[in-house]
């Protein structure tokens, strides 16, 4: 839970606090403090209560949920000592501290963690704020993944503090490791904005040198994106919802409850540039159902140490972005032909490469883990960020033809959720997201799916055309615009699909 300053009132914040009781019995914690910040080091001290065998395997994740790169943590990490001198410890690999001590005897060690770059999936710690990204900083004990854990964060003087997380008292509560690694928590002087809530559910916008913007406006608009989405899923699955703004730079990581935002106000000088952040948000926004509830069943529970390779990055990012499209439109943030150019822009970006020859989605999401989600070499290789969005465009107008516009790929995102999150509460496979889709279709889908499994050319036109739309392309510009006569079921699925 986020940490405002004390000019806000703080009645509306208890409110979820009091819903989550303390836990009863902790037996793993951590201290995290931040002397002399300008020096980029995070002294972090844990302890356990209680050696859970004649050994322990503390670990440090080789990755961090949302960003699908494995990243060289454990070179950050120095100064390990135990502070009882009966413990003795051996490394049996990089990124592994393996202790040897009498059953039942508690255990408290000490390391620094150095964290000099800033980067939405890197910790950092500087002289204006700290960034504390949990998978970059706290050691889990191996096979105990779903261990409570409880976080003391020690700013720097003056400093405030934000989190996802639930706090009582002076400390932070995660009911396991899972829960803890996707909750970042953000330390300095930050500026938050008004609270707006949703459903009676509080939202908070809360980060570092935010800059001078209409702020009113932005928190309107950022409401309205929210709304949209609760508007489609017809459910919220948290409690409270924090937007971690952590600077100026590039990219944004989703979390359960929370999202880091490489934000700047200086974006919202122009038109576009203030369009661009709303979609950008928008994205990191409804990750929280697309990825964090509806998920491959390779995306949760994790394995830390090493990849977790799934087929499915293209509905998990690909749709993500063509449902920000959607979100802002919804929220009358945008208008038809500003959706329109947006997917024309990802259309451009993928049929203008060589590499759809030859990649395909599925290739290039299990692939992401190799070469980065914009693919490896462009003349072999396509981003899921580009194709994605097309894929989904078409899957959508299919499902309203089929269905004669009784439906949409939105039913398919709400079957997934409650089928597979709230009442299976586990991701899906492969087989069982293009059933899904065809459920709500009530046909096949072949030729669609081929689109994800192959480097066929896609049939733009084939389905435009359901919307009564057709795309043209002149030379590397591609343009939707509409047929010159449509039937009434044309029309219907257009109007809908732009509603």
């Amino acid at each position: 839970m986020v940490t405002i300053k004390k000019s806000y009132s703080l009645l509306l914040f208890c409110i979820p606090l009091l819903a989550a009781a303390q836990p009863a019995t902790q037996h793993l914690s951590f201290v995290v403090t931040m002397n002399n910040p300008e020096e980029h080091r995070f002294q972090v001290t844990m302890h356990l209560d209680q050696l859970p065998g004649d050994s322990v395997d503390l670990c440090l994740p080789v990755w961090t949920p949302g960003y699908y790169q494995l990243m060289d943590f454990v070179r950050n990490l120095s100064d390990f000592s135990v502070k009882d001198g009966r413990f003795r410890w051996i490394k049996p690999d990089s990124a592994t501290w393996r202790l040897y001590a009498r059953k039942g005897t508690p255990l408290t060690i000490s390391y620094t963690i150095k964290a000099e770059k800033r980067f939405v999936a890197n910790p950092y710690l500087g002289a204006d704020h700290a960034y504390i990204l949990p998978g970059g900083v706290f050691l889990y004990p191996r096979g105990r993944l779903t261990q409570p854990v409880k976080v003391r964060v020690v700013p720097a003087p003056g400093w405030d503090i934000a989190t996802g997380l639930e706090r009582h008292g002076d400390s932070y509560y995660a009911r396991d490791f899972d829960q803890l690694y996707d909750a970042p928590i953000l330390a300095g002087k930050l500026e938050t904005l008004p609270v707006f809530t949703v459903r009676g559910v509080p939202h908070i916008f809360t980060g570092i040198d935010l800059g001078d913007f209409d702020k009113t406006a932005f928190v309107h608009d950022l409401q309205q994106v929210v709304e949209a989405g609760v508007a489609m899923m017809g459910d919220i699955p948290y409690d409270h919802y924090v937007f971690l703004a952590i600077g100026d730079g590039n990219g944004g990581i989703e979390h359960a409850n929370s999202c880091s935002l490489s934000f700047s106000g200086k974006h919202f000088s122009t038109e576009a540039g203030r369009r661009r952040m709303l979609s950008f948000i928008a994205h990191e926004y409804f990750h929280l159902y697309n990825v964090k509830c509806i998920r491959p069943v390779e995306s949760g529970p994790f394995d830390y140490q090493q990849e977790n390779r799934t087929n499915l990055l293209w509905v998990s990012e690909g749709f993500t972005v063509y449902y920000e499209y959607l979100l802002n439109k919804r929220a009358g943030l945008i208008t038809p032909d500003e959706l329109f150019r947006s997917l024309e822009k990802n259309i451009a970006a993928y049929e203008n490469t060589t590499g759809h020859s030859y990649q395909s989605l599925t290739e290039a999401s299990y692939a992401t883990w190799s070469y980065g989600p914009f693919g490896g070499s462009l003349e072999r290789s396509i981003s899921y960020y580009d194709k994605g969005p097309a894929v989904a465009m078409l899957l959508d107008l299919a499902i309203r033809h089929e269905t004669a516009n009784r439906h949409s790929l939105d039913d398919v995102m709400v079957l997934l959720y409650r089928k597979f999150y709230q009442q299976k509460k586990r991701g899906f496979s492969d087989a069982e997201f293009r059933q899904a889709c065809e459920t709500i279709a009530g046909a096949s889908l072949d030729d669609v799916f081929s689109y994800a499994t192959t480097t066929r050319d896609l049939d733009y036109n084939k389905y435009l055309a359901y919307a009564g739309l057709t795309l043209e392309r002149q030379e590397k510009v591609f343009h939707i615009h509409p047929l010159p006569a449509a039937d009434s079921l044309q029309n219907a699925i257009r109007d809908s699909w732009m509603r």
